[in-house]
C-alpha cells in the first residue's frame, strides 16, 4: 500500500493507493480535528468508504480503480450548533503519480521549493511495489548548481541498513521493503545536498519518516483462564472480578480501543453476569445465586479492538466463577426423638449420638454444628459435644443420676452452625430441635452419707459421758438407717466416742472451745458408715462447741518499757478468748494491797479493751512488778503481773537493764557514757602516776639508763597495716618512712624528720617551732644529725645528746636490721607482721615500717589533739 500525505484542514486530501483495494482495508488517515474539532457526526459521501473517529479511512467493499482515480467527500457536522464542514478526498493510483513526477514537464512546471523538513510517512506492512516512492528532497540551489543528494542514519547506513535510499540526481526518496511499526515507530535520517566538487550549499536536513500503524495485532487477554469467586445470595451489582487485555498497536487509536463482551454463559439460564465494555469488570445482575443449586459458572468472554466494530480483531478467553458458600441453611436433625438409658451413679459415659443434615459446604463453619441442651438438664447431669470428624452430637453423663430420685429424664436438644445464620432474624427462630428420653437404671447401692457434712451442738463444759445425736447415713433404696454400722475414721484429740449401731457420740474427754486447733468453735471428726456386705460411705461430723465464760481477759504483752524522759505512760491491751458475748468491755484495776504500788502507778481506761498505765510521784529508774486485774462484762477476771521498766532512754531499744524486777523503789544503774567517764578518769590517774615516776627518775645517779619501753611511751601514729619497702641506714642513723600520703615518721620516737641538705630534724610542732628535747624554750631550735654525728644543743633538759644517742642507736639499729631480714626469718610478733598480697598498682603506695619517705611532711596532726592528750604528750616530753 503506498504512502499518503495530509493536506491542510478542510482542504483537499490526496491518498495514493493501489488500483485494487480489498474490503475492510485501511488506506490512510485524514486529520479531522484540525478541520473541525467539535464535530460529533462523521459521514462519507461514498458508501464504499468508512471514516472512524480518529480519521482512519477504511474500505467497506472491494474497490477497483479502473480510471486510476476516485474521490469522495467527508462531511463533519456538529448537531448542537448545526455547523458543518467538508473535506474532499482524492484517491490516485501509485504508478501515475510516479510517471507524473518523473516527467520532465512536471519538473519544469514544479514550483520553487525550500530546503526544509518535509513530512513523510509510510504504512507498515506495505505490499509495494518496491522500491516504494516516499517523498522528494530538493534544494533551491539546484537552479544554479548541479546538486547531488544523499542520506544517512537509521535505515540507511545504520540498522536496519538499506531500508531507504535517495536518487542522487532527482532527490526521490524510496523504501526498499515492508516495515513493522511495532518494531520501528519512526526513522530519523539526515539529507545532504552537495555539488560534484564537494561543495555543500545547504546545511544537513533532518527528516523523520513516520511508520503509520496498521491494525495487524490482535488484543490479547492477560490470562488464558480467569477464576473468580462470589458469595451466594449477594446483592445485584456485586463485583465478581476484572479481566484485562493488551494490544501492541499504536496507543490512543482505534486499533487499540478495546471492547469487552460476554459471548456465552454456562449454564446459560438465567443470565446472572454482565461485563463493562470499557473496563472489563464483571458484576452480578441477579441476587439468586445459590451455591446449593449451582456452585460454578463458566463464561466465554471476548475482547475486540476498533471499539468492537465487526471488522476489528478479537480474542476470546474463559472465566470460571465459583459461588462461595454462606450459612443460608440450618442444620436439621435426622430424627425428631431419641430414646436411651444409663445406670445410676455412673459418670463420664457416652449414652447417645445424634446426627443432623446441612446443605452448606461440608467441613466449613457453615456446616459444622454446635449442639446444646435446651431443657431437662437443670441439675447439670448431662452435656452434649460435637464430634469434629462426623459432626455428630455426643450426649454424655457428667454427674451421677439417682434412680431413687428420678427414674426418667426428658431432654430437649438443639443444633446451630458455628457461623452465624446469614438470613433474616425471623428465620433464626426456626432452630431444629429433638427430644431425648433417658431412662435411669437401678443399682444395688451401699449406704449414702447425705449430706456429707453434718453438725451437732455440745456445750464446751459438758461433763464426760454426755451423749448427743451423731452422724446418720441411710440406705438410698429403703431410705432407712437400720443395718448400718458406724465407726470413727479420724478424731484429732480423742474427745468423743461413737456408737456403732446408732452413730450417736459420747464425750470421752473434757472439751475446750479455746484450744489452739479449734477453728471457729467447731471440732471435726470423720465417720465411716458401712452396711452388712461392706459397702461404705464417709462423712464429716462437725461438733459445734457452745461457748462458756470460762476464760478471763489476759494482757497480751506482760512486759512494758517506759522511757521516762519522753513518756509518762504506756498502753496495755487485753484479749478474751471467749465469744464476744463473754468478752468486752473490760474493767482494768490494780490488784494489790501495797499502798506504795498504788501511790506510784495509776490505770486509766482508753476503750473497751485497752487502758493506760502511768507513773506518778516521779519514781526512780528501775524495773517494777505491777499486778493488773482485767474483768470481762460478766465479771470473769484474770490477774496479770506486768513487768514495767522505767528507763532513761529515748526509745525502748535504748534501754538495757539486766537487774531483776522488784516491787517498790528502783535501783540506779550506770549507762554507757557513765562507764566511759569512769574509765577515762582511771586512765588520767595512771598518767599522773606515770608523770611522778618519770620525775623521780631524774634524781638517779650517772650513768643514766633509759627504760626499755621509752620509745613506746611516746605518742606515735599506729595505723601501719603492713611492712613497707625495706630501707637500711648505718647503725648510727635514724630510719624514716611515710604512711599513706601524710609522710609521718614512726620509726623514730615522736618526731617528724625533715631533711635539709643531709641534716635531718626531729621535731614536734605545737604552735611554733619546738624540738623533741626542748621544754618550750624560746629561741632554741635543737637538731639531731645521727647519720653525721651532729652537735646537739641542750637547754633545761634532763638528758644530753650522748645519753640519748647511747640509748637509741643500738635499739634503732636492731630494728633496722630486723626490717632487712629474709622471708625465712621469724620476726617478733610485736614488731613486724606479714600481711597478704593486696594487689598491684595501689594508689596509696607502700606503708612499710622502713619505707623511704616520698615527701617532706611533719606531725601537724598533733596540733589538733584534744587538751587532755596534748597535756599527756607535753608531760612525756618533759620527762
Amino acid at each position: 500500500i503506498p504512502g499518503f500525505s495530509f493536506s491542510d484542514a478542510c482542504k483537499n486530501v490526496t491518498l495514493h493507493v493501489p488500483s485494487k483495494l480489498d474490503a475492510e482495508k485501511f488506506i490512510g488517515r485524514v486529520n479531522l480535528k484540525e478541520c473541525f474539532k467539535s464535530a460529533n457526526l462523521i459521514h462519507s459521501s461514498d458508501p464504499d468508504f468508512q471514516i472512524l473517529e480518529d480519521g482512519s479511512v477504511y474500505t467497506t467493499n472491494a474497490i477497483l480503480l479502473s480510471s486510476g482515480k476516485r474521490s469522495f467527500t467527508i462531511s463533519l457536522s456538529n448537531t448542537e450548533n448545526q455547523e458543518e464542514k467538508k473535506i474532499f478526498v482524492l484517491l490516485e493510483h501509485q504508478t501515475k503519480v510516479l510517471k507524473k513526477r518523473h516527467s520532465k514537464e512536471k519538473v519544469l512546471r514544479r514550483g520553487k521549493r525550500r530546503w526544509a523538513p518535509i513530512p513523510c510517512s509510510m504504512l507498515e506492512n506495505s505490499l509495494g511495489p518496491f522500491p516504494l516512492f516516499l517523498q522528494q528532497v530538493q534544494s533551491d540551489t539546484a537552479q544554479n548548481y548541479t546538486i547531488y543528494y544523499s542520506i544517512k542514519g537509521p535505515g540507511v547506513d545504520l540498522e536496519p541498513k538499506n531500508l531507504f535510499y535517495v536518487e542522487r540526481d532527482t532527490g526521490n526518496l524510496y523504501c526498499t521493503r515492508a516495515v513493522d511499526r511495532e518494531q520501528y515507530e519512526s526513522f530519523e535520517i539526515v539529507a545532504f545536498a552537495t555539488t560534484p566538487d564537494g561543495y555543500t550549499p545547504e546545511l544537513p536536513l533532518p527528516m523523520v519518516i513516520k511508520i503509520e500503524d496498521e491494525n495487524d495485532n490482535h488484543p490479547i487477554f492477560t490470562e488464558t483462564t480467569y477464576i473468580f469467586t462470589v458469595s451466594e445470595n449477594c446483592r445485584v451489582g456485586s463485583t465478581v472480578g476484572q479481566v484485562c487485555a493488551t494490544d501492541k498497536d499504536e496507543p490512543d487509536t482505534m486499533h487499540t480501543r478495546l471492547k469487552y463482551t460476554i459471548i456465552e454463559q454456562l449454564p446459560a439460564s438465567p443470565t446472572l453476569f454482565s461485563m463493562h465494555p470499557k473496563t472489563g469488570v464483571i458484576t452480578t445482575t441477579s441476587s439468586q445465586l445459590d451455591r446449593e443449586f449451582i456452585d460454578k459458572y463458566q463464561l466465554k468472554i471476548k475482547v475486540q479492538d476498533m471499539d468492537g466494530q465487526h471488522f476489528g480483531l478479537y480474542t476470546t478467553s474463559t472465566c470460571i466463577i465459583n459461588i462461595g458458600d454462606v450459612n443460608d441453611n440450618l442444620p436439621t436433625f435426622t430424627r425428631s426423638s431419641y430414646v436411651t438409658s444409663v445406670e445410676e451413679n455412673t459418670i463420664d459415659v457416652e449414652i447417645l449420638r445424634v446426627t443432623v443434615e446441612d446443605k452448606d459446604l461440608v467441613n466449613t463453619a457453615n456446616w459444622r454444628a454446635n449442639y446444646t441442651i435446651l431443657k431437662g438438664n437443670e441439675n447439670g447431669n448431662f452435656k452434649i459435644v460435637t464430634d469434629p470428624k462426623t459432626n455428630e452430637g455426643v450426649l454424655c453423663v457428667v454427674k451421677p443420676l439417682n434412680y431413687e430420685e428420678r427414674k426418667q429424664v426428658i431432654l430437649q436438644i438443639g443444633a446451630v452452625n458455628e457461623a452465624p445464620y446469614s438470613r433474616d432474624a425471623s428465620s433464626r427462630s426456626a432452630m431444629s430441635t429433638a427430644t431425648v428420653t433417658v431412662s435411669v437404671k437401678n443399682q444395688d447401692e451401699g449406704p449414702e452419707c447425705s449430706p456429707s457434712v453434718q453438725t451437732v451442738r455440745i456445750s464446751e463444759n459438758a461433763p464426760v459421758g454426755t451423749t448427743s445425736s451423731g452422724y446418720k447415713a441411710y440406705d438410698p433404696e429403703t431410705r432407712s438407717s437400720s443395718d448400718i454400722r458406724y465407726k470413727k475414721l479420724n478424731d484429732p484429740k480423742g474427745w468423743v466416742t461413737i456408737d456403732e449401731n446408732s452413730g450417736s457420740i459420747k464425750v470421752f474427754r473434757s472439751l475446750d472451745r479455746e484450744a489452739e486447733f479449734i477453728k471457729n468453735g467447731i471440732y471435726n471428726i470423720t465417720v465411716v458408715a458401712s452396711d452388712r456386705v461392706g459397702r461404705s460411705c464417709t462423712g464429716t461430723l462437725g461438733i459445734i462447741l457452745e461457748d462458756v465464760n470460762d476464760n478471763g481477759p489476759a494482757i497480751t504483752k506482760p512486759t512494758v518499757t517506759i522511757c521516762k524522759p519522753v513518756m509518762s505512760a504506756a498502753e496495755i491491751v487485753a484479749v478474751d478468748p471467749d465469744e464476744p458475748r463473754h468478752g468486752p468491755p473490760f474493767d482494768f484495776s490494780l490488784e494489790t494491797s501495797d499502798s506504795e504500788v498504788r501511790r506510784m502507778w495509776r490505770l486509766t481506761k482508753i476503750n473497751d479493751t485497752a487502758a493506760r498505765l502511768s507513773y506518778q510521784n516521779d519514781p526512780p529508774f528501775g524495773q517494777y512488778v505491777v499486778p493488773v486485774k482485767v474483768s470481762d462484762r460478766l465479771g470473769q477476771s484474770k490477774v496479770t503481773s506486768l513487768t514495767v521498766t522505767l528507763c532513761n532512754c529515748i526509745t525502748e531499744n535504748d534501754c538495757t537493764y539486766r537487774v531483776g524486777p522488784r516491787v517498790g523503789g528502783g535501783e540506779v544503774k550506770l549507762g554507757k557514757w557513765a562507764i566511759l567517764a569512769i574509765l577515762l578518769g582511771i586512765a588520767l590517774l595512771f598518767c599522773i602516776l606515770f608523770t611522778l615516776i618519770c620525775g623521780a627518775s631524774r634524781t638517779a645517779t650517772q650513768p643514766k639508763v633509759f627504760p626499755d619501753d621509752l620509745a613506746q611511751q611516746n605518742l606515735i601514729v599506729s595505723n601501719t597495716e603492713a611492712p613497707g619497702d625495706d630501707k637500711v641506714c648505718s647503725t648510727n642513723a635514724f630510719t624514716t618512712h611515710t604512711v599513706g600520703t601524710s609522710a609521718q615518721g614512726i620509726c623514730g620516737t615522736a618526731g617528724s624528720g625533715v631533711r635539709h641538705g643531709g641534716q635531718e630534724t626531729i621535731e614536734m610542732v605545737k604552735g611554733g617551732q619546738q624540738t623533741l628535747e626542748s621544754c618550750q624554750g624560746a629561741g632554741h631550735h635543737h637538731t639531731l644529725d645521727p647519720c653525721r654525728g651532729g652537735h646537739v644543743e641542750v637547754d633545761n633538759c634532763r638528758y644530753n645528746y650522748s645519753e640519748w644517742h647511747s640509748f637509741t642507736q643500738p635499739r634503732l639499729g636492731e630494728r633496722v636490721h630486723l626490717c632487712n631480714q629474709d622471708d625465712n626469718h621469724k620476726h617478733a610478733q610485736d614488731y613486724v607482721l606479714t600481711y597478704n598480697y593486696e594487689g598491684r598498682g595501689s594508689a596509696a603506695g607502700s606503708v612499710g615500717c622502713c619505707s623511704e619517705r616520698q615527701e617532706e611532711d611533719g606531725l601537724e596532726f598533733l596540733d589538733n589533739l584534744e587538751p587532755k592528750f596534748r597535756t599527756l604528750a607535753e608531760a612525756c616530753m618533759k620527762r
